[in-house]
């Protein structure tokens, strides 16, 4: 504490007033009352900075893990119900509890389970069922019943019940955050939005969808939850432990990277989890790091991680104030989630996945189809799409190519990929064919330039077969061994009497 700065404290304020709408914005995406918003991004924030690694970090609500709360929890109970908050509630417990788990014992490396392919279509998706969610809101019309796209569509098809004064907050929301982005990254568009838009509510007296009676008072202690329900948000919850780690660990990573300091995947692990285990017992719902407000945090001149302490504190002390934002037009907060999440629809990602590697343009488009065809069970799309992944990476493994030519009398053979126990009968098959058909060579050269990787039952086999080659009167030469391959080679006990290494 003796390390904040004057600095670290108008960071912490500043991000404490776009913290606010956002964080209301962001409950109402997640299916509770918008007041469990500021729940979340007060106590859990003074909690994480006691733990956090990267001095930027912000934790609180994001899009991303209110779109999976309330994929799991819609199932559960009805949204905005007093079921749906405790259940919201355990499940920040849960998730909580996992985060603090993988940190202490030191498995951050969990979180590179979600490959970048997944990850692409999983955000990709997630942004349209975002965008989609907030539709009706947007125009001025209930959600109705239905799916998420199905609502969406229901809106759009139905124009003549739209309310233009809706349409156009919804409007001028998105277009002030625009405009203060382009201004400078230190003007604060949601808060402006917020603002015009909380004064246009009480200049006419807005007769559209508003926030309405919004509690005044501290987060309450919340330690009657159903536990019973457990089993059927610990899956949930441990997918939204990783997944929504995903965003704050490639936020500490960059800025850790960008100013060549350290920093720590297992401490941030234990932040995260001691920020969400805060949630679950104040009233508040999944929390993650937030980049929008990290970078303004940095922006802001933070130095140190009490920074996000200032903002838990500065928003703690704003909830008894909270009943004066009853007149906030809903309008208003679809406009700042629609702000928030527009930068993730990026197709081009997921198009030029194709350029680079179809078997992963493969996993991260079915990814974004199951996390749209799956809503709002989106946490069953990511696991599907890590399975996926998995599957796409093990019959990559499985690819053995051979590529053989001659030159004279000396046969060449070129293997690609790795060498392992599954792979080891195709060269071995490939040896023996080429030698058969090429009976008058003498000599046979194995390019092993191509081998990623050799296992010590690969290196037994080809140590095996070219030891049978040589027996038959071969030359034998071993070209371009991999270090690593070589001393596998040599070291296996059954390594072949060859010409040359080399």
């Amino acid at each position: 504490m003796s390390r904040m700065r004057a600095r670290d404290v108008m960071a912490g304020v500043s991000v404490a007033l776009v913290a606010v709408p956002q964080a209301m914005a962001y409950a109402e995406l997640a299916g509770l009352p918008a007041h469990h918003g500021l729940y979340a991004v007060s106590l859990p924030l003074i909690a994480a900075a006691f733990f956090a690694s990267s001095p930027y970090l912000q934790t609180g609500p994001v899009a991303t893990t209110a779109l999976l709360t309330y994929g799991a929890l819609v199932p559960l109970a009805a949204p905005e119900s007093a079921e749906f908050v405790s259940l919201a509630a355990l499940l920040a417990l849960i998730v909580g509890v996992a985060r603090v788990a993988v940190g202490a014992l030191r498995l951050g490396w969990l979180s590179y389970l979600m490959s970048r392919p997944v990850l692409e279509g999983f955000m990709a998706g997630a942004a349209v069922l975002i965008v989609s969610s907030q539709l009706p809101g947007a125009v001025g019309l209930s959600g109705g019943d239905g799916g998420v796209l199905g609502r969406a569509l229901r809106a759009l098809a139905a124009p003549g019940e739209w309310n233009g004064t809706a349409l156009g907050l919804t409007a001028m929301t998105v277009g002030a955050i625009a405009l203060a982005r382009r201004v400078h990254p230190l003007v604060p568009g949601v808060l402006v939005a917020a603002a015009l838009g909380l004064a246009f509510s009480v200049a006419t007296d807005y007769s559209g969808p508003i926030l309405g009676d919004i509690p005044s008072g501290f987060p309450p202690l919340v330690l009657a939850m159903p536990w019973s329900r457990v089993p059927d948000l610990l899956l949930p919850g441990l997918i939204i432990a990783l997944v929504g780690f995903a965003e704050a660990s490639s936020i500490s990573r960059a800025f850790a990277s960008e100013e060549r300091s350290t920093w720590s995947a297992d401490a941030e692990f234990v932040s995260q989890g001691v920020a969400n285990v805060v949630a679950g017992f104040s009233g508040g719902f999944p929390v993650g790091g937030s980049f929008a407000r990290s970078s303004l945090n940095r922006l802001a001149g933070a130095r140190t991680r009490w920074s996000g302490l200032i903002t838990g504190v500065a928003v703690l002390a704003f909830l008894p104030f909270a009943g004066t934002l009853a007149p906030m037009p809903t309008a208003v907060l679809s406009g700042i989630v629609i702000a928030a999440v527009a930068k993730l629809l990026k197709p081009q990602k997921l198009i030029g996945l194709w350029n680079v590697s179809r078997p992963q343009a493969l996993v991260g488009w079915t990814t974004f189809a199951l996390t749209l065809l799956l809503s709002p069970r989106i946490d069953e799309a990511v696991l599907i799409g890590i399975v996926v992944s998995g599957v796409v990476h093990l019959w990559r493994e499985l690819q053995l190519d051979v590529s053989t030519w001659r030159e004279g009398a000396v046969l060449h053979l070129e293997p690609s990929g790795v060498l392992w126990f599954a792979t080891a009968p195709r060269l071995d098959d490939a040896i023996r064919a080429a030698v058969a058909e090429a009976s008058d060579v003498d000599q046979l050269v194995l390019h092993c330039q191509g081998l990623g990787r050799v296992d010590l039952t690969g290196a037994m086999a080809l140590a095996d077969v070219l030891e049978q080659v040589r027996e038959a009167g071969l030359d034998v030469v071993l070209d371009g061994v991999p270090e690593h391959a070589l001393r596998v080679v040599t070291g296996s006990g059954a390594a072949p009497d060859v010409s040359s290494l080399t």
